[in-house]
């Protein structure tokens, strides 16, 4: 096997015992997965492709999920900012069953990807790296899938590679609005590293209930919120909480919003209606923050600047369409991305 890609067999993840008997107003012990979530467990085998960062190493994971019936197509799927690979699990599922390859990555910075200090986080390397990723795997074009910042991602990819897009599905993505524009202030790596030092269990679950599940908790969630709380609770986690801060700058300070017209591949923006996320709204002043507009607000103005787009709504769903009402999900995702672009 070339140096550049490494194997590692995900392990079966036991949660304590403390979390299942924890009452339901106190907050759990949560178990330490690892800067790199290296205690937490993968749907599928997780792989590893090298590439460089300021001179250094760093590792970028993904999974490549070959379906029993191939049909010959292959689906990326981009997670967003408070998410990882793990949470496409059951959406990989369903595309693989319906016969398509499923790359699956965890950008540079995030989850089981290295969190290099040194690196200068920017929407166009990333993009890069999940471009060479495809390219080692053999895969020319694909049809793109992004989720919230993912979605942001998956733009700026369909920007630079608009002949490797087959199609672009955007799902809650951020980015649409510059909220410069709307008057949010620059929050500076070092004051947003301050915030994320402070993130927790609690905390995590408490902005996610808010924001994207529209005030109502189902038990399915709490593994995610394990999975990015475990992340800051051993040595690593100033690290992961340096990237974090880094990869919030990186959304704040380049947004697409302008440069819509460019995203040319044919595209479905499928949006949550209940979704009542308004990235940067935390940094705003108190008296501004009631004004910022959510995703679904801001979605059909921004499908309209864009050349070959269409909204699919979701109502009674948030921001994370995927995890609250699966099967839903996947079978609008399936119905969108069977008919083959022109």
């Amino acid at each position: 096997m070339s140096r550049y890609f490494r194997r590692a067999v995900a392990r079966a993840t036991v949660l304590p015992a403390a979390l299942m008997l924890v009452a339901a107003d106190q907050p759990p012990a949560v178990p330490d997965f690892g800067p790199m979530l290296e205690r937490f467990a993968y749907p599928w085998p997780v792989q590893t492709m090298e590439v460089d960062i300021v001179g250094a190493p760093a590792q970028m994971a993904f999974m490549d999920i070959a379906p029993q019936r191939p049909n010959g197509r292959t689906v990326v799927l981009l997670h967003g900012k408070n998410f990882c690979g793990a949470t496409w699990g059951s959406t990989a599922r369903a595309l693989s069953g319906a016969g398509y390859r499923v790359i699956v990555p965890d950008q540079i910075g995030f989850c089981k990807s290295s969190k290099p200090r040194a690196a200068q986080y920017s929407f166009e390397m990333l993009a890069t790296f999940t471009r060479r990723l495809l390219e080692s795997r053999g895969i020319p074009r694909a049809t793109i899938v992004g989720h919230s910042m993912g979605g942001m991602l998956a733009m700026r990819y369909a920007i630079l590679y608009p002949a490797a897009v087959e199609r672009l599905v955007l799902v809650n993505p951020l980015g649409l609005r510059d909220r410069s524009e709307d008057g949010v202030p620059y929050t500076d790596v070092d004051t947003l590293w301050v915030g994320e030092k402070k993130t927790s269990y609690a905390s995590i679950k408490a902005y996610q209930l808010e924001n994207y599940y529209h005030g109502t908790w189902k038990p399915s969630y709490d593994r995610w919120v394990w999975m990015q709380a475990g992340m800051y609770q051993g040595a690593g986690r100033d690290s992961v909480a340096l990237a974090q801060a880094k990869t919030s700058e990186m959304i704040r300070t380049q947004p697409v919003a302008h440069e819509l017209y460019r995203v040319t591949p044919p595209t479905t923006l499928i949006v949550g209606t209940l979704d009542k996320t308004a990235f940067g709204r935390a940094q705003a002043p108190a008296n501004l923050r009631k004004f910022l507009e959510a995703i679904p607000v801001i979605a059909p103005r921004a499908v309209k600047q864009m050349p070959n787009a269409t909204l699919l709504t979701l109502d009674g769903l948030g921001h994370s369409p995927q995890v609250e009402d699966p099967v839903r999900f996947e079978k609008t995702l399936l119905t969108v991305i069977g008919a083959r672009s022109r």
